[in-house]
């Protein structure tokens, strides 16, 4: 998959790196901040990239006004402000920076968790207000005490550390790390409904999902020790604010950190004039450092990406991780290619076909599942009004009913090295076609089980068909083509199997009508690769 990026919009403050290292690398870059929606909807539509942080939503009717846009780059972690269905539905990368704010946001976690236990604002503003209240603020000691962490990836790993050092017992739970991957950094991991009970503090690190909104809530907080102090650092719902307030009055939660809420910035303030509640305007990102960091990682990967390098951050196109790697890249165009030819003989794609994708051989052992996305995208080229690719190929697989499956063997004695076999049937017909890389070029080996004496590299403008074993065909086909004005660049024939062989053309051009071709060939196809 190709990206030809030109011009970029960046819609909000991103340090200077970022727009620098783009300019550095020929991308033009226009920066336009605090837009409204609809200024969004009438300027996206002539850029090819997108920059935000956590401000800009980007909903799918502005994505579907960005008719040339390729990538969405989100300068941070979250991207719940980015309707990632409609982004991948219409082909666009979505990309994050998940290293760039780990820090920043850990530490901010921290501090909420010092400033509950010690009432540190609340104590600061009565000393500003002219009053000595020492025995009014009398905290804690995080000694001792139990800490839940709630998410386990980058940042809630950087919490339980920074804790441990204060002398805090980590307990934790994520639906994704391994409990034995949280022992190494000091966490002992548990399932939610154990974790509640014990916990002191409790501070959450997981993404706003269907799964996580409102995760804690009345029942909840019901099962929580009485006076429990809560931290979210995270995305405004992930606690439930009309439960945490009610909490709060009575007491159930001794007291809240929120640096985040369901709406930003809050028309209701209830928690935040609340004594026991402290609250900042989303600044867990908010330091010199992360915003450099994130400015210049987006910056850096975008460039990386475009120039084919590598691929970090994208958060709904796995498959393209693969495509960049130097080894696996030719093995994508190997499954785009065969996808094609199997489709141009074997016709549109319905819930009728079936597909399987089998890899042989292991440089190949963990290639499978990407080299059948790609298989898709040439499945599928033609037959929709978006444009297909390995960003939405699965999505609208899915949609078409169609059924892939895949595997993989290890090389056996005598088996082929490294190669690729597709098997495509419908109601009407069935083909399997063989395929491997030469040179970094893909290559058709055998075709429906008759073997090519010598790989056809699979590029360029095809004609196949069928045809029995006749040296006058050749000359036959070759003018028909010459009369059109077109030559021919190659030519490959299979083994005869059952009294016919496959017979594959490079040519010039494709050839508008092939009804002249009857009298001499059967299942004529011609495709570009």
């Amino acid at each position: 998959m190709a990206f030809s990026v030109r011009k970029f919009l960046i819609s909000e403050s991103v340090d200077a790196s970022c727009k620098k290292i783009l300019e550095e690398n020929g991308i033009n870059v226009v920066e336009k901040k605090s837009m409204t929606k609809n200024e969004l909807l009438a300027e996206i539509k002539d850029y090819d990239g997108l920059i935000i942080r956590s401000g800009t939503k980007v909903t799918a009717d502005v994505i579907n006004a960005a008719k040339n846009l390729k990538i969405i780059g989100r300068a941070g972690t979250g991207v719940d402000n980015v309707d990632i269905d409609a982004s991948t539905r219409n082909g666009i990368i979505v990309m994050n920076t998940p290293n760039g704010n780990t820090i920043s946001a850990a530490e901010m976690t921290c501090a909420m968790i010092m400033c509950l236990a010690r009432q540190i604002p609340q104590g600061a503003a009565s000393m500003r207000a002219g009053n000595w209240e020492r025995k009014k603020f009398i905290g804690m000691e995080l000694y001792g005490k139990t800490l839940g962490i709630v998410g386990l990836g980058r940042i809630g790993k950087e919490v339980a550390t920074r804790m441990q050092s204060f002398g805090m017992k980590t307990i934790g739970y994520d639906p994704i790390i391994p409990a034995e991957v949280a022992t190494t950094f000091g966490v002992e991991f548990m399932a939610l409904e154990h974790l509640w009970p014990q916990c002191d503090f409790i501070t959450v690190h997981t993404p706003l999902l269907p799964s996580t909104k409102g995760l804690l809530n009345d029942e909840t907080f019901a099962k929580c020790k009485k006076g429990v102090k809560v931290i979210n650092c995270a995305r405004g719902g992930i606690i439930d604010e009309e439960a945490l307030l009610r909490a709060v009055e009575s007491g159930q939660c001794g007291g809240a950190g929120l640096d985040v809420f369901v709406e930003e910035p809050p028309k209701d303030l209830f928690l935040v004039k609340h004594p026991n509640v402290i609250s900042c305007p989303h600044l867990g990102a908010s330091t010199h450092e992360a915003q450099g960091r994130c400015g210049k990682d987006i910056a850096t990967q975008i460039v990386d990406m475009v120039k084919g390098r590598s691929l970090v951050g994208v958060v709904n196109a796995q498959a393209l991780s693969h495509a960049m790697a130097p080894e696996t890249k030719p093995w994508i165009q190997l499954g785009e290619a065969l996808g094609l030819v199997a489709k141009a003989c074997a016709g549109q794609v319905n819930d009728q076909m079936k597909v399987q994708v089998t890899t042989l051989g292991t440089s190949l052992k963990n290639a499978g599942n990407c080299v059948a996305t790609a298989v898709m995208v040439g499945l599928l080229k033609g037959d929709l009004a978006n444009q297909v690719n390995l960003i939405n190929a699965s999505l609208f697989a899915n949609e078409a009913g169609l059924a892939i499956t895949t595997n993989h063997s290890a090389t056996t004695a005598g088996s082929p090295t490294n190669v690729c076999a597709l098997e495509i049937s419908t109601s009407s017909t069935s083909h399997k076609l063989l395929g491997s890389v030469q040179a970094g070029i893909p290559v058709l080996l055998e075709f429906d089980g008759a073997t090519f004496s010598q790989a056809v590299p699979l590029e360029g403008n095809l004609l196949i068909y069928k045809a029995v074993p006749d040296p006058q065909i050749l000359p036959s086909v070759g003018g028909v083509l010459a009369s059109a004005g077109i030559q021919i660049e190659s030519y490959n024939v299979s083994a005869v199997l059952e009294g016919e062989q496959w017979c594959i053309m490079r040519i010039t051009s494709l050839l508008v009508d092939l009804n002249p071709l009857g009298p001499y060939v059967k299942v004529p196809t011609q495709l570009t690769i």
